[in-house]
């Protein structure tokens, strides 16, 4: 409870600053540093390490790091979201639009989050091997299709169109599929060791993959 707590404590002083800088830059960075902060957070609580609590805790860390990063550089050269034009002025839905990343991030790492803060423990076997090895495979399907959509970009002779190559060329969305990918991923290695009401955060890829059509990644 207190690493979902500080989710939303991170959005909204966040949140803070950014209404008052009407400042949208600052939006999807937060959000990969919620999923590592929460994740360390919940590290920090739990009485002992052992090996699938840190290894959820590098998956998610690593998968936050490049995402997160990529797109506060992407809107600094753009200088601007343009998503954020008429939401940033105002506070209500401003503050809604912190908040819903807060949700976001709660539902998306659930999973990861009960696997390291249970009680119950056992030595990594073929679950998570699995589990890693879909999830490197969504990681690594990321990072063909950004650098795909990146050659196609930065080719004048494609301004104003929408990739449709590569990767982009099976799915309209490639980078949708790799976050489904990565936290069924995710769920996979934690299966083990959940328990009750535990099981519930399996949602957490259901979640991930019944809201694809988030906007963090827009079309062109």
């Amino acid at each position: 409870m207190l690493a979902i707590g500080g989710a939303f404590l991170i959005q909204w002083i966040t949140f803070s600053v950014a209404y008052a800088q009407k400042s949208e830059k600052f939006f999807d960075l937060t959000g990969g540093l919620t999923y590592i902060t929460i994740t360390t957070i919940a590290i920090l609580l739990i009485p002992s390490l052992n090996d699938r609590a840190v290894l959820l805790l590098v998956l998610v860390i690593v998968w936050a790091t490049r995402p997160g990063t990529f797109l506060f550089t992407r809107v600094q050269k753009q200088g601007k979201d343009d998503r954020f034009d008429e939401i940033k002025v105002s506070f209500t839905r401003f503050l809604l639009t912190w908040t819903l990343q807060g949700v976001w991030v709660t539902f998306t790492a659930a999973t990861a989050l009960a696997a390291i803060t249970t009680a119950v423990q056992k030595q990594l076997g073929w679950f998570a091997l699995i589990g890693f090895l879909i999830w490197a495979f969504g990681f690594f399907f990321e990072l063909i299709a950004d650098v795909q959509k990146n050659r196609f970009k930065t080719d004048p002779a494609n301004k104003d169109k929408f990739i449709q190559t590569g990767f982009w060329s099976w799915f309209r969305h490639p980078n949708y599929f790799r976050e489904i990918v990565i936290w069924i991923g995710v769920a996979i290695i934690a299966l083990p060791v959940l328990r009750g009401w535990a099981l519930v955060t399996l949602i957490s890829p259901v979640w991930v993959s019944a809201t694809h059509s988030d906007q963090r990644y827009p079309d062109a």
